[in-house]
């Protein structure tokens, strides 16, 4: 009873130490991932063992019983057994071996056919033997008879582990670290299976070859099990680390929520569970207690299960951006999910308190600006300019910074302590006796500073003479930010003022005509759109755009006069209509953009007086309403502001949208009537 109890004890210590690979013999055989691979292979080994233990078992109790009638057919059949999964040990360890080092060379397939030839031989062999005995026979008292052909069947499996005691040692040699370790664990198995085949040869009565599968099976366990303890330790040191930067970190079942937290730092300011069943629900429920009233919505949606699975589609990760209520103050929150790397099977989510970063952030930025240098602020300006002129309000002082000579050969110095003095006596020398007057009135520092409180920017343009030749220049001056500087840009304007004579003579020339409306002698959309580039141009360049406003009015009862009275008398009501404007805007420029639509950029004295403009246009309205006669048009208007506007487009709407309301209020006047 010996032999059965010694392959019980290799049985039960097998299933023991080996029950979470036994299992992966459910397993796909192709699984993708290399760890699986080998694994499943070494459970396929694992079993084979566990068969021989079986038949070991068996034999111990069967033979020690042979002679008792009745049990010599389960001794044969142990027999046969006994060998068949002796053979499948052999053959199962072999393919773990190639699993084990992922080749595919020559080498290696042949030791994966040899073992599988070796295995089809041998149960050939086992069928024969039941004709020819030649591996094992009884005698008449039931007695185990090794055959001569036993010797070369366990001589020729004995070398194939030592074979693949050479492959691995060859390995370990080329290996590095804890896998040179493994691969000499291996190879150690290898030679310890071999020589217990090889005793096992000579002491048929013992269980020797149990004793090497358990011995190489512990083996290999123990190196495993410290690689993976090594492992997990190195794992929960990063993990742990990592954590240090994070709220927390939950690792998610992707088809249950089933999920269990890992905390990085104190959050008693949450109330989500560390542990669950639905980690979908109790991070929603988690979002309506503690997300910052805006983000709930939001928030709310993107945690939804197919949010989060449409979320990664084609991605590795990814992540959004929320605040929570921490002691009743809102804070920036960034929410990372990725897939675990299991076959989508789990993800983790990471949960991050980034609001000091982005606070300093922030803080960084304005920071930045703040240290911007005048020379920075000065050559950026230059770019527009011949010169920049950096005035200091309460002594005159001042900086140049010069682009373009436009001064010919007078010099003019980059730093000067009086910028009016220098200028009286700079203005007699260069420029246009017709111009000095004007150009020295304007540079009345007294006048500049009235005539700023006014509007952000003033210009002049003049006449420089530079070597005899008269030059067109202009110059803007517009208060710094601090408020106590000016900044005063000299351009260049020769050519553009000779454009302009060369032009003016090509008013009805056919590109004129394409911005002028056939109807109403106005602009058109064309022109309006062109109006729309330059504008929103400058103020995308960061140019303090002249103060101006955009009108939006809209004919009304157009239709009707069509449907009635006729297109020609329609087309009379938009004329009227067109002129109504252009007599209350007498200096700003009108533009049909619609049917019976109208544009008007109200600028300079138009721009000052506009709310006048608008009343009298309205009350002109009201007197047509009453008498009859004469176009209705409902009108809105709309400033520009340099501090929030960024596009024309969003002047124009909320002129439109107040044009609307004026419009509403016209049909309600008509209704009471």
């Amino acid at each position: 009873m010996y032999y059965s109890l010694i392959a019980l004890v290799a049985l039960v210590v097998n299933l023991i130490l080996n029950w979470k690979y036994i299992r992966l013999i459910f397993s796909k055989a192709d699984a993708k991932s290399e760890d699986q691979r080998i694994g499943i292979r070494y459970s396929h080994f694992l079993h084979a063992a566990n068969l021989f233990f079986l038949a070991e078992i068996g034999w111990g109790i069967f033979y020690g019983n042979r002679d008792k009638p009745g049990f010599f057919t389960a001794i044969y059949c142990n027999t046969i057994f006994y060998f068949i999964f002796m053979l499948l040990t052999i053959l199962t360890w072999s393919r773990y071996i190639v699993a084990y080092l992922d080749k595919n060379s020559i080498r290696f397939r042949a030791l994966t056919t040899g073992a599988w030839i070796a295995f089809i031989l041998s149960l050939v062999c086992l069928m024969l033997n039941r004709f020819y005995p030649f591996i094992f026979s009884f005698n008449e008292a039931h007695e185990y008879i090794a055959e001569s052909g036993r010797y070369l069947v366990f001589t020729y499996l004995s070398l194939t582990y030592l074979i693949t005691f050479a492959y691995m040692l060859a390995a370990a040699g080329k290996a590095t670290g804890r896998q040179k370790i493994r691969c000499m664990a291996v190879a150690c198995t290898s030679v310890a299976l071999g020589i217990s085949m090889f005793f096992q040869i000579l002491y048929s009565y013992y269980p020797l070859y149990v004793i090497g599968l358990l011995i190489g099976i512990c083996t290999v366990h123990s190196i495993v099990e410290v690689g993976e303890k090594q492992d997990k330790e190195i794992q929960d040191r990063i993990a742990q680390v990592m954590a240090e930067d994070y709220i927390a970190i939950y690792y998610i079942e992707v088809a249950s929520g089933e999920y269990l937290e890992y905390a990085g730092r104190q959050k008693d300011f949450m109330d989500m569970p560390s542990s669950g069943k639905d980690f979908y629900a109790a991070f929603k429920s988690n979002i309506a207690q503690n997300a910052f009233v805006d983000d709930v919505e939001p928030a709310t949606v993107s945690f939804e299960k197919e949010t989060i699975l449409k979320n990664l589609e084609g991605r590795r990760s990814f992540s959004c951006k929320y605040r929570f209520m921490v002691y009743g103050e809102p804070r920036f929150f960034l929410m990372t999910y990725m897939y675990a790397g299991d076959d989508k099977r789990h993800m983790v989510l990471y949960e991050k308190d980034i609001n000091d970063e982005l606070m300093a952030e922030k803080k960084r930025k304005e920071s930045q600006k703040k240290t911007i240098t005048f020379t920075q602020i000065a050559e950026s300006l230059a770019s527009n300019y011949d010169e920049i002129y950096y005035v200091d309000m309460t002594d005159d002082s001042y900086v140049s910074y010069e682009s373009n000579n436009i001064y010919g050969q007078l010099e003019i110095s980059r730093l000067g302590k009086d910028f009016y003095g220098e200028s009286l006596v700079n203005i007699p020398q260069v420029i246009h006796k017709q111009d000095q007057e004007s150009l020295l009135a304007f540079m009345d520092k007294d006048t500049m500073i009235s005539g700023l409180e006014e509007s952000k920017a003033r210009s002049i343009d003049y006449r420089l003479v530079i070597d005899g030749k008269a030059r067109y220049a202009r110059m803007i001056v517009r208060k710094a930010s601090d408020g106590t500087h000016f900044i005063i840009g000299v351009e260049n304007i020769d050519n553009e003022i000779m454009r302009e004579k060369q032009h003016l003579k090509a008013l009805k020339t056919e590109k004129e005509l394409a911005r002028r409306d056939e109807l109403t002698g106005t602009k058109n959309k064309t022109a309006y759109k062109e109006l729309e580039t330059s504008v929103q141009t400058n103020i995308e360049n960061g140019m303090d755009y002249l103060p101006f406003a955009l009108a939006v009015c809209d004919t009304n009862n157009l239709k009707m006069i069509n449907d009635t009275l006729g297109h020609a008398a329609g087309d009379e009501y938009i004329k009227a209509s067109a002129k109504l404007l252009c007599d209350t805007f007498v200096h700003s420029p009108v533009f049909r953009i619609g049917g019976d639509e109208f544009a008007v950029f109200l600028r300079g004295d138009d721009y000052v007086n506009r709310l006048e403009l608008i009343d009298k246009l309205k009350k002109r309205v009201l007197k047509n309403k009453e008498s009859g006669t004469g176009p209705i048009l409902a009108v809105g208007i709309s400033d520009y502001n340099p501090e929030k506007d960024t596009s024309v487009s969003d002047i124009f709407e909320r002129a439109d949208k107040e044009m609307y309301e004026n419009k509403q209020k016209l049909k309600e006047t008509d209704k009471k009537a």
